[in-house]
């Protein structure tokens, strides 16, 4: 494509897509938001959430497992454990093959927390796809796993 002496296109040019960086971070900041609005009445933000549902899957995690796991720093994940812990969704205590090392582990108050939520988080995701056949939804299911490996 040729450009104007200030560096643009010419008017009428077809323009490039945007990025899928760009789209992925678009969808990304979308869903936080969408989640954050959802979970703002029981007090706890989208990251919150979504350690609680990591652990729900993996209880009994180290701070570092965990903050990995829930794409967070170490000192933010230090500070959500403590927030967490004070509300009582989740409790520490040693690990016994390992007693310098404490796992977080969900209370009763934070699978009650998930599951008062997991509908209307079904219902953000369902409207996230609602677009798409079954079969797209494995086929970007498969896709984003098969992107967050090679970036891994």
């Amino acid at each position: 494509m040729t450009t104007t002496p200030a560096g643009r296109a010419p008017a009428g040019a077809a323009k490039a897509p945007p990025s899928l960086l760009y789209m992925v971070k678009r969808v990304e900041l979308a869903v936080r938001s969408r989640l954050d609005e959802i979970v703002r009445p029981a007090g706890i933000t989208a990251l919150q959430y979504t350690a609680l549902t990591v652990l729900e899957r993996h209880d009994g995690l180290s701070a570092a497992q965990l903050a990995r796991a829930s794409f967070v720093t170490a000192q933010s994940m230090a500070d959500m454990v403590r927030a967490l812990e004070v509300r009582g969704l989740v409790r520490r205590e040693r690990n016994p093959a390992n007693r310098r090392e404490l796992l977080i582990l969900l209370t009763p108050a934070g699978r009650d927390l998930l599951a008062r939520y997991a509908e209307p988080v079904r219902r953000l995701e369902e409207r996230m796809i609602g677009e798409l056949t079954p079969r797209q939804v494995d086929v970007f299911r498969a896709t984003l796993d098969t992107a967050w490996h090679a970036l891994s």
